[in-house]
């Protein structure tokens, strides 16, 4: 399959997870049933399969190509995604640490929602931009070798972690079925 369109695919994913958090965080800060376990499950499918398996996979594959065929690393839109990667990782620290602590304090409801709900407003916004603008770029100026090699990076990386990418969709599923919007 090709490279963007898995990783659009995995944005579709993502999104859905993100409107299942938007419901937990409503709740969480309307003071209802909000489990914690439920808050690790979150937790977990960002850092596993939002960050590790598609953030690693722009990071170290496609963006890596980018830079290689001319794209600035320390400007521009792949400056621009790495900074956004990086806050977001910021907002899910912050929710894992009540996942560490093992409980979510009366007086934590509020700041961990917040935490919840500024992690999806910038990732909804982060994928736009990467939809509508860096992948319709990497498409245009990258060679067709440096995206057959993409290509090929992106297929062994799915190859390798196929059953990990399957178990953590599952946990999405649960995730979204027990939060519908």
């Amino acid at each position: 399959m090709d490279p963007i369109e898995t990783l659009m695919d995995e944005h579709r994913r993502i999104e859905k997870a993100l409107d299942a958090l938007d419901v937990y965080a409503e709740r969480l800060q309307a003071g209802a049933q909000a489990p914690l376990d439920d808050l690790a499950g979150f937790v977990r499918f960002i850092r596993e399969f939002a960050d590790r398996t598609h953030h690693g996979k722009e990071e170290d594959i496609l963006f890596e190509a980018m830079v290689a065929a001319g794209f600035p690393k320390e400007a521009g839109p792949i400056a621009v995604m790495l900074a956004e990667h990086d806050e977001g990782r910021s907002y899910v620290a912050e929710l894992a640490a009540a996942v560490e602590a093992g409980t979510i304090e009366t007086n934590d409801r509020a700041r961990l929602a917040g935490a919840a709900r500024g992690y999806t407003s910038l990732l909804r916004d982060h994928i736009q931009k990467e939809d509508n603008v860096l992948y319709p770029m990497a498409r245009a100026r990258l060679s067709s070798e440096a995206y057959a090699e993409v290509t090929r990076r992106c297929q062994e990386y799915e190859r390798l972690h196929e059953s990990e990418k399957a178990e953590l969709t599952q946990l999405a599923i649960k995730l979204c079925d027990q939060y519908r919007p």
